[in-house]
């Protein structure tokens, strides 16, 4: 059986959950279907489950896959003991079956248990279904998407125990043919976003995003300067975010530290000690809670409440649009909320000079520091560096990736 790397790293992943956000053509789907023939023909009488959002996606792409590869693999192909085109099934000899469906909603979700879950194209099924699957599921998860924009799997899965990440594009594909790896290259000259998502496989970003000149990095480097800490006070239903901003060669570095509901200002003032928050260095918060700003100072914090006025968000965030903002890939928070953060649209659709009012409880204490510590200058974002650092150039890096 030819395989490419993708199938020898999800087939030796360990993890429960093994998530593969990838390019176009970058073979992930083959190769998780290549580890599910082989699981089946391991192991007798198991239950192997391909999800799609609906039976023509299925046809299309995963069931098409399937048909390759029990035709082209010899081994594979002898191990099959028939197939039901009706039922979209296949039967091995030793008393296991690969089925291949889709489901209307959570309640039709929970029929039926198996030993291996594959949810193909897994932004185009909702998690309320995927949550109802993965609870029968005994032994294995996979997921595969091209990662045109953050969804469930993003806010829900990754970051979390016994949770891989790969993530491939087109070049760890060895039997992809060359005209093909141009086309998708060449989608940098028509549109960046585009060819990030499809060449790269790296998360693409919502259209009027307010801040978009944000990258990721591992850690704040070791002789950055700590400008301040940023508070936002939540209670019921809004986060208290905490965030920490260093500046170094004219470039920002955001470290989350906090973000959580149903927090009293001694709960607050605990955790920021759990966090290492220095009792010598700013908290700039926002100035709408004196009576928590007094409260935390009275507990011997640092506290500044932030600036305001009538121009305050919008001269904010001017003066973030001129820096480089490099967000450690432990923010999980972070970069969720500034791929949601988006301008607001009058009636007619057209964006207005105005942002929401969500998704902003990390994203204002970043203002709040911004107005006090930074001034605008005609520093630009660099251009030269490459963003979202994160996708390997070499396949046997591709483990890790989490």
């Amino acid at each position: 059986m030819q395989a490419s790397t993708l199938f020898e790293i999800n087939y030796l992943c360990t993890s429960h959950i093994t998530i593969n956000q990838g390019g176009t053509s970058s073979g992930k789907t083959y190769a998780i279907e290549q580890v599910l023939f082989t699981l089946g023909a391991q192991q007798a009488k198991q239950v192997i489950t391909v999800v799609g959002q609906d039976i023509p996606n299925l046809k299309a792409g995963a069931l098409r896959d399937a048909l390759n590869i029990y035709q082209q693999s010899a081994p594979i192909n002898q191990s099959i003991k028939s197939f039901n085109k009706t039922d979209r099934i296949f039967e091995f000899h030793n008393g296991s079956i690969i089925e291949f469906k889709s489901y209307e909603n959570a309640q039709d979700a929970k029929s039926g248990k198996r030993d291996y879950l594959f949810l193909n194209e897994a932004n185009g099924i909702s998690f309320e279904i995927y949550t109802e699957l993965a609870l029968r599921t005994r032994k294995r998860i996979f997921l595969d998407y091209n990662p045109n924009a953050s969804f469930w799997v993003h806010d829900k899965l990754l970051g979390q125990p016994d949770v891989q990440l790969i993530i491939s594009d087109h070049r760890h594909n060895p039997f992809l043919d060359e005209g093909m790896r141009k086309k998708i290259e060449d989608l940098k000259l028509i549109d960046e976003e585009q060819w990030k998502v499809y060449a790269r496989g790296l998360t693409g970003k919502i259209s009027g995003l307010v801040l978009t000149n944000w990258f990721v990095c591992e850690n704040i480097p070791p002789d950055a300067r700590k400008l301040a800490y940023g508070l936002d006070f939540g209670f019921t239903n809004d986060q208290t975010g905490l965030i920490e901003v260093y500046m170094q060669n004219g470039e920002l570095w955001v470290n989350e530290l906090l973000y959580e509901t149903e927090l009293t200002n001694p709960d607050i003032s605990k955790k920021m000690q759990a966090a290492g928050v220095s009792k010598n260095t700013e908290i700039i918060a926002d100035c709408a809670e004196p009576k928590s700003i007094e409260e935390l100072r009275r507990l011997g914090w640092y506290m500044i409440a932030a600036k305001k006025g009538a121009d305050s968000i919008k001269h904010s965030i001017d003066i973030l649009k001129r820096y480089r903002i490099n967000v450690t890939r432990s923010s999980t928070n972070l970069r969720r909320e500034l791929g949601r953060y988006h301008w607001k649209t009058n009636t007619g659709g057209r964006s207005i000079n105005e942002p929401i009012d969500a998704w902003n409880h990390l994203i204002d204490p970043l203002r709040y520091i911004a107005l006090s510590k930074l001034k605008i200058s005609n520093l630009k974002p660099s251009k030269s560096r490459l963003p979202y650092p994160v996708a390997p150039a070499l396949p046997d890096e591709l483990q890790g990736m989490c």
